[in-house]
């Protein structure tokens, strides 16, 4: 059975929704979970739920939550007992096939990232977010794991998005479009302009520039920027979802805006699966999350990306 260590003292509503959210996973999916943190207070959201299957649910004492206010590294060196730090190192060393986190970003990447190693071929990792496009669903990153990236950073963004579409939606042969101000190649800053021309040279999926007034319409499956550009578009569609939301009632959240759904974005690059959630992650967001995470593991995408980026990189070596 695949085991998925959960941070348990991640997010706003931890452990009660985690909790709820990982147990609801056991049921749902062949997986076990290793629930991390405080254990009196994971013992006592676990009474709430008598139901639940014991030989799929093991509790890993850590003493220390990362909160939201903190530095992550100063953080992280403060508190070795920190939950994220522990589900990460339970992963390196087997006893989990990978995690998931609604906690703090930052803390989650480098803690993964300390304990997991990058991924051969890759430099930078990135945050894969899920997009609602008229058809299906897309891919965006990064959107905010590496702020400061070369074009060789897009390109290992662009084939790990691929595999992410192809394992997660299904997507034989995702089309990759590059973000940009216009959709002539020309356009455009200088690391827009360079990835343009290594992408067009190195993946036969790519379609070229994709303007941000066209990333929800559908034209790529998978839509490469650096973190600090995605993030802002991320920052600036979620609040006009929820503008937007309290204009037409909850229709909209019911339907293509439901972050739930879709559970967290994977923290690809890394050499291990990591899945990132929101931090108001509800416990059915909690449980696809945990879900999406037992799927990168049991699909081998680890392996998969690493010999997708072999093959896209081997021409420009």
């Amino acid at each position: 059975m695949i085991w998925i260590a959960v941070d348990a003292m991640g997010g706003d509503e931890a452990p009660g929704h985690v909790v709820e959210g990982a147990i609801a996973a056991t049921r749902q999916f062949d997986l076990g979970v290793l629930l991390v943190g405080q254990t009196a207070l994971i013992d006592a959201e676990l009474r709430r739920h008598p139901g639940a299957d014991a030989g799929r649910i093991r509790v890993v004492e850590a003493p220390d939550v990362v909160t939201m206010a903190e530095s992550p590294s100063a953080a992280l060196r403060r508190k070795p007992g920190a939950s994220i730090r522990i589900a990460a190192e339970a992963v390196a060393r087997g006893e989990a096939a990978g995690l998931f986190s609604g906690g703090h970003t930052g803390a989650t990447v480098m803690a993964t990232h300390a304990a997991f190693g990058m991924l051969r071929g890759v430099d930078r990792p990135a945050l894969a977010a899920t997009i609602p496009t008229p058809n299906r669903r897309a891919v965006l990153l990064d959107v905010g794991a590496s702020v400061e990236c070369r074009p060789q950073h897009l390109l290992q963004f662009a084939v790990m998005g691929r595999v992410y579409a192809r394992v997660a939606f299904g997507i034989e042969a995702p089309r990759v479009g590059l973000l940009s101000i216009g959709e002539e190649a020309s356009k455009g800053n200088g690391l827009t302009r360079e990835s343009h021309q290594l992408l067009k040279a190195s993946l036969p999926s790519f379609i070229g520039n994709v303007e941000a007034r066209d990333v929800y319409r559908g034209h790529a499956d998978v839509i490469v920027c650096d973190g600090f550009t995605g993030n802002i578009a991320l920052k600036i569609s979620e609040g006009l979802v929820e503008v937007i939301e309290r204009l037409v009632g909850e229709e909209l959240s019911n339907t293509i805006a439901d972050y739930a759904e879709y559970g967290g974005a994977p923290l690809l690059g890394v050499n291990g699966v990591a899945i990132v959630g929101h931090g108001r992650s509800s416990a059915k967001a909690v449980c696809n999350a945990v879900g999406l995470a037992y799927r990168f593991a049991a699909d081998g995408c680890i392996q998969c990306m690493e010999a997708d980026i072999a093959s896209a990189a081997a021409p420009h070596q």
